[in-house]
């Protein structure tokens, strides 16, 4: 019986999405491009989020490849591409539903150290407390690696039989299996979720 609901962030709880927050920059046409190339598909994003390397030091890296001209622009992204909060429609509700119902809630999140400073701001974060988070940045490991969700389960202390996992990647869902955990893959329809949730016997509307 599903008694835990495990979380993504990122374009399940709220929307990650390079090409609006790059457009919120002020930067417009090539310039959007480069960035979306050497910021968010960089290497460096991805160290960022294991803790690898921290903020100043993704800016200096990412200014070197775009020109200084645009260190403005990567300093906004770094440093505040949480701004606005980008709801994914229905989920907040969702997770209202479901701590409601006494569901176990949990974040398990590939995200910097600066999340625990963003993520109270969010309304999605609500039932996600600092307590109930399990961040690669702190852990310098990333999902989909087995070791994340295996430490996520220690950390928490939780059955794998009694929980579900909810992620937008394919390739995270499929990380999740490999431990023993039940994934579902999130498309951004928020009926659907409850739909697979109620399938596996959570108690959720339609």
């Amino acid at each position: 019986m599903i008694k835990n609901v495990l979380f993504d962030m990122g374009n399940v709880l709220i929307r990650f999405a390079p090409e609006v927050f790059v457009r919120n920059a002020g930067v417009s046409g090539d310039d959007q491009k480069l960035l979306l190339r050497e910021l968010f598909g960089s290497i460096d994003w991805i160290e960022l989020d294991r803790g690898t390397i921290g903020e100043a030091e993704i800016i200096e890296r990412c200014t070197a490849r775009v020109g200084e001209p645009l260190r403005g622009a990567v300093e906004k992204l770094v440093g505040h591409w949480d701004r606005p909060e980008l709801p994914v429609e229905g989920m907040k509700a969702l997770t209202d539903e479901l701590y409601e119902k006494g569901y176990g809630l949990y974040l398990l999140t590939n995200a910097g150290p600066r999340h625990r400073e963003y993520w109270p701001r969010f309304a999605a974060a609500e039932h996600f407390p600092e307590e109930r988070i399990y961040r690669s940045a702190d852990v310098r490991l990333l999902k989909p690696d087995p070791a994340f969700f295996e430490g996520a389960l220690g950390k928490f202390g939780l059955d794998r039989a009694e929980c579900v996992f909810i992620d937008d990647s394919a390739t995270n869902a499929e990380g999740a299996r490999r431990v023993g955990l039940d994934a579902i893959v999130f498309f951004g329809d928020a009926v659907r979720l409850r739909g697979e949730l109620r399938a596996r016997g959570v108690d959720v509307g339609e």
